[in-house]
């Protein structure tokens, strides 16, 4: 498990490890606590099944926030990113972000790409910060409470 030291944000050590079967329960929690249209546990289980890089970050005992990526032709798809209420805005998915890019570029991933609802400003934020750049629209992608949502297509260099 990679831990990390996060005595700026006043958090106790943070882990980032693989997920775990075990672990889709709580992880389906979080995602049903912070979107409206989540996904399912058949989703879940079935990103494991594949293999995609799928981690989960703990504090402690409990898993606060939880990432999917899949890798291929030289690219990294970020395909879920989340971190629970309770712990936003506190580094965790920044230092989330950034452990899953380092291991896109170890598997030679040249380029990573992700979708975000223009709604989600803070996440926008986030991956901007990170170097994610702007680079087209998925028109009606995300599914909303008044029929569909666009998403915003991002994309980062990784070096």
């Amino acid at each position: 498990m990679a831990v990390v030291r996060q005595e700026a944000i006043g958090l106790p050590e943070l882990g980032i490890r693989g997920m775990q079967e075990a672990d889709v329960d709580e992880v389906l929690r979080i995602e049903r606590a912070s979107y409206a249209f989540p996904w399912t546990e058949g989703i879940f289980r079935d990103c494991l099944r594949v293999n995609y890089i799928c981690r989960v970050v703990e504090i402690g005992p409990a898993i606060v926030g939880y990432g999917i990526m899949s890798l291929g032709a030289g690219e990294a798809h970020l395909l879920n990113v989340c971190v629970g209420d309770p712990y936003r805005c506190r580094g965790i998915g920044r230092r989330l972000l950034m452990h899953l890019l380092q291991l896109a570029a170890a598997a030679g991933a040249k380029d990573a790409y992700l979708e975000a609802r223009p709604s989600n400003i803070s996440a926008i934020r986030l991956y901007q910060s990170l170097g994610f750049s702007q680079i087209g629209m998925r028109r009606g992608y995300y599914q909303a409470a008044d029929g569909r949502e666009d998403a915003i297509v991002l994309k980062r260099y990784i070096d």
